[in-house]
């Protein structure tokens, strides 16, 4: 078993290439999106976890039409960072690793200290799919999840930039690139 995720964090218009380095830009997680998957790469089971940010708890209208994520959602199944990370921990549980398109890992690793909580996830091991994906696509630069469908001749599995629906274009991105039995060479082991 193996579980693959995607991350969504609060930002606004060009926070990403500034590396939220402008005063009160905080990387926040706001969504996880994550899949288990069997042997086979088949999804077995998943979780969409809406995560209240707690330093920056209105949403900019940048990353609401980015993810379609509403206040009301957030307020309505909104649930604080650590019970959000306890339960992908949950679901990795007894996995090989946790993949993510990019180094997903360092955000989780950014938002435990901007919040100041233990990492559920200190434990497990992740692996960023991306020098896979560019290997697969012949690219130099990261490949987008938002991308994937397109490069890898798949329909889209939702909205991008929704945090289920691009851990499951990684997922079958996943699928369409490895030949069978090839996690166990990607993962080393």
């Amino acid at each position: 078993m193996t579980v693959v995720f995607d991350l969504e964090l609060t930002a606004w218009p060009g926070s990403a290439q500034r590396d939220w380095s402008a005063p009160g830009e905080h990387p926040e997680i706001i969504q996880i999106g994550a899949i288990r998957l069997d042997a086979e790469l088949r999804e077995v089971t998943a979780i969409d976890l809406v995560v209240r940010p707690r330093l920056n708890p209105v949403l900019s209208d940048y990353i609401k039409d980015l993810t379609g994520l509403t206040r009301e959602r957030i307020d309505g199944e909104g649930v604080d960072l650590e019970a959000a990370l306890k339960r992908l921990a949950e679901l990795a549980g007894g996995s090989r690793a946790l993949l993510s398109n990019g180094r997903d890992e360092d955000w989780i690793l950014r938002n435990v200290a901007l919040v100041g909580i233990a990492n559920p996830l200190a434990a497990m091991r992740f692996l960023d799919l991306g020098p896979h994906f560019r290997r697969a696509a012949a690219r130099e630069t990261h490949v987008v999840s938002s991308t994937l469908p397109t490069l890898f001749g798949f329909s889209s599995p939702g909205r991008t930039h929704d945090g289920l629906a691009d851990a499951r274009a990684v997922a079958e991105a996943l699928r369409r690139t490895l030949p069978r039995g090839g996690l166990s060479a990607l993962l080393g082991s």
